[in-house]
């Protein structure tokens, strides 16, 4: 019988657990808080694609692309219109998982890399079905790591057992890029599919704020193949920098040092407003690249964000039906 006085420990946080306790923690969330989402044939994460036709709607400058567009009810209508399909029954996700210096950061209960696995966890647990299989690969800084598209929950467990065991390095890393990773994946990604791109995006940002990251082409080219979903990982001490007198920054990707003064708040503010025009960066190269863009953040409910995320997507999908409904 436990004493109505015994200290009560506070509940673990995924760093703190083994392996495969981290497992089995990431699936009683999946399976508690995320499922019943994907109901309607693997519509939760995005609408579409596939090659069932399911009507037209009117076309979304800047969002929809020229190749869908439906000739027939545009001429008959006078009004731009796009093809929408309904998504294949049987669902091939490919992953590109960052798992380099950068995402090794983390100030909040959990590191960028451990919310990247929480991720694609999700991922893989909401796919997960009948015909259903999962590829891909893992940019770690021992080199990239492949993964051929399987399906059952073993081949998702071992995918996410080699993203925790992943080494992790200090010092000057030769971790590949993301264009690379990219590039590999359409190689890999022959199928038409689900491509899930889990990363900060901080590899290949250009000097200038207007230029393109060395990613974006080839992500735009995936995204003319398939739906492509860009889960992009950051953490609050990213955006702002804290009071916290004299501290040595380091840049995990490149190992430069500097000693930087805190205590002056005009560097604060020049920071949050660098920080800021970087993450805007990021999200104008996954629209431009026709990604849907996902943001998860260390000091924020994981499940959550993808939960609303996902009736996001649910009520965009399902809007053009209703409008259809009602002009019928």
């Amino acid at each position: 019988m436990r004493r109505r006085d015994a200290p009560t420990l506070p509940d673990p946080g995924l760093a703190d657990l083994a392996p495969d306790q981290r497992l089995r923690r990431l699936e009683l969330t999946v399976t508690r808080r995320l499922d019943g989402l994907l109901h309607g044939q693997y519509r939760g994460l995005l609408p579409g694609p596939g090659s069932e036709a399911a009507g037209s709607r009117e076309y979304r400058p800047g969002e929809d692309e020229v190749r869908r567009m439906d000739w027939a009810v545009t001429a008959r209508t006078t009004v731009p219109h796009v093809r929408e399909v309904d998504a294949d029954r049987e669902l091939t996700t490919w992953l590109l998982v960052d798992a380099s210096p950068s995402m090794e950061y983390g100030t909040a209960t959990l590191d960028k890399r451990e919310l990247a696995v929480a991720a694609v966890a999700a991922v893989g647990f909401l796919t997960a079905g009948v015909g259903n299989r999962l590829g891909g690969q893992v940019l770690a800084p021992d080199g990239i790591r492949r993964f051929p598209a399987r399906g059952g929950r073993t081949h998702l467990l071992g995918l996410l057992r080699a993203l925790l065991g992943a080494p992790r390095t200090d010092g000057h890393p030769a971790t590949p890029g993301l264009h690379d990773g990219l590039d590999g994946l359409q190689r890999m990604a022959t199928r038409r599919g689900l491509v899930v791109v889990v990363s900060d995006f901080l590899d290949g940002l250009p000097d200038e704020p207007d230029g393109a990251p060395a990613w974006e082409a080839v992500l735009r080219r995936l995204a003319v193949r398939h739906q492509v979903l860009a889960v992009e990982v950051t953490d609050p001490r990213e955006l702002e920098l804290p009071d916290v007198g004299l501290v040595t920054l380091v840049d995990p990707e490149t190992g430069r040092r500097r000693e930087v003064w805190t205590g002056d708040p005009g560097l604060r503010e020049r920071y949050a407003q660098a920080a800021a025009a970087q993450r805007d960066q990021v999200r104008d190269a996954l629209r431009r690249s026709g990604a849907t863009h996902l943001a998860l953040r260390t000091d924020r409910d994981w499940s959550a964000d993808i939960v609303r995320h996902v009736h996001a997507q649910r009520r965009l999908a399902a809007a053009p039906a209703a409008a259809r409904g009602g002009a019928a």
